[in-house]
């Protein structure tokens, strides 16, 4: 990238990942259908309490996404200071059902307010994960219940392994 402009070609996809689920590799995928190039920002410290280290969600975001042209990253900063640095304008967000919508409205018309040469682009994933998120992935694991069908492979093991560790 040029260092005095803004790169119109790529955007930014932002989220705690923790852990990646084949919802978000869906939004991935169609992002990547729009944009060149895509960075997989990984928040340190979100709002939320953390299952896996940034180091362990990053590991598993390039696992998972291998073939892709993505580059994953993490960030500890506000959203519209890392995309400013970046020096990229555009923000991927998917969306699932209409309570992500509320939420991610007003966080992009903050967003907007604290960085107006920021865009935030929604992408909504495929009907097949509109019920699909992080924490609904680690209760079914800590129960035993299947998730094939919701994570990546290398995921899958990842969490398995994590709740064996933490309940020897």
């Amino acid at each position: 990238m040029a260092n005095d402009k803004i790169n119109d070609k790529v955007a930014v996809y932002p989220g705690s990942f923790d852990p990646i689920t084949n919802g978000h590799l869906d939004v991935i995928k169609r992002a990547l259908s729009v944009f060149d190039k895509l960075i997989i920002a990984v928040s340190e410290k979100p709002e939320k309490k953390l299952f896996f280290t940034v180091e362990e969600r990053i590991k598993m975001i390039k696992d998972a996404a291998k073939g892709l042209d993505v580059k994953v990253e993490s960030f500890d900063a506000l959203l519209t200071e890392y995309v400013k640095k970046k020096k990229i304008k555009f923000v991927v967000r998917g969306l699932r059902a209409v309570s992500d919508f509320d939420r991610e409205f007003q966080m992009a018309i903050a967003n907007h307010e604290l960085n107006p040469d920021m865009e935030t682009f929604f992408i909504m994933t495929d009907k097949k994960y509109f019920y699909l998120n992080s924490t609904l992935v680690k209760e079914l694991v800590k129960y035993g219940g299947n998730i094939k069908e919701m994570v990546p492979k290398n995921v899958e093991k990842a969490l398995k392994d994590k709740f064996v560790e933490q309940n020897p």
